[in-house]
């Protein structure tokens, strides 16, 4: 007696249900609690800083946000009504301070992207003269360059143009980097297929080699804005009379430590804002790329 040859077909069995649009968390509600945990993790560090400052090490060596508050409000607040302090704050030390250091950050900034990136790109890509010049710019490189200060402040004087140079030097080695190993690493098929279709040396460069070198590019400025405020307060506090650099030097020689960690709240609100300015930039000139933050 014959049986029946039974056969088990697979039976597709229903997934878990994808969430829909309502239940997936909206990028404004991210972005929502993103800001919220970072406020409640300031205030957490400030409550434990103002309590160490009152209980366990001397206001001495940490200040306190109290105190550091108060230094700022002396440096940013003149008058005694809101509306006075208002009408005053252009006209107040901080903002005198900020003016000139600001001044030397951004063509610091300026000035050494520029020259890192048309430097960087053309040693990107002429490589005979890339393999040249390399090891020369990885020797300057190499140099601390703290200790080109005083030169740049013999060679420019204590004004405004040492601090200025110096900051440039800082960013253009981080962007000179960036852009040479972005003209470097653009997909070699891609030239190859534009090629084909009969794209000339122009073409190739400005549809697939520059917009391939800006996302190296930015990467690198984004680097360069935080050093090139770094390098505008170093030299400051070398020879200057005035700057957020100055600030800092003044007040640790009178053993202000209050006054020093408020200009140093100055420089982080600085360098953030900075650095997301240019973020925006990116995401306005990578339009195509999707830009990750």
């Amino acid at each position: 007696m014959s049986r029946a040859l039974e056969v088990e077909l697979p039976v597709e069995r229903p997934g878990p249900a994808a969430p829909s649009l309502a239940e997936r968390p909206s990028k404004g509600r991210r972005g929502l609690v993103l800001l919220l945990t970072r406020v409640v993790l300031v205030g957490a560090i400030l409550v434990v800083w103002q309590y160490a400052a009152e209980r366990l090490i001397d206001p001495f060596w940490i200040s306190s946000p109290a105190e550091v508050w108060a230094r700022l409000r002396k440096l940013a607040v003149v008058g005694d009504s809101p509306w006075e302090a208002l009408v005053n704050f252009p006209s107040t030390d901080l903002v005198f301070h900020l003016r000139y250091t600001f001044q030397e950050m951004i063509l610091g900034l300026v000035y050494g992207t520029l020259a890192g990136t048309v430097v960087g790109f053309v040693l990107g890509r002429a490589r005979f003269l890339g393999d040249l010049i390399n090891p020369l710019i990885i020797a300057i490189y190499s140099l601390p360059k703290l200790a080109l200060a005083p030169l740049f402040i013999l060679w420019f004087g204590i004004g405004i143009e040492s601090k200025i140079v110096f900051s440039a030097t800082i960013v253009f080695f981080l962007v000179f980097y960036n852009t040479f190993i972005g003209a470097r690493e653009v997909d070699q098929d891609l030239v190859d297929v534009v090629r084909i279709f009969g794209a000339n040396r122009f073409q190739v460069l400005s549809a697939i080699v520059v917009p391939s070198a800006l996302t190296w590019v930015f990467a690198g400025v984004r680097l360069a804005v935080p050093y090139s405020l770094v390098g505008a307060v170093v030299a400051e506090m070398m020879a200057s009379n005035r700057g957020l650099g100055f600030l800092i030097s003044s007040a640790a020689n009178q053993f202000d430590t209050g006054g020093v960690f408020a200009a140093l709240v100055v420089l982080m609100i600085v360098s953030v804002s900075i650095n997301g300015l240019v973020g925006r930039g990116e995401s306005v000139l990578l339009r195509w790329k999707v830009v990750s933050r």
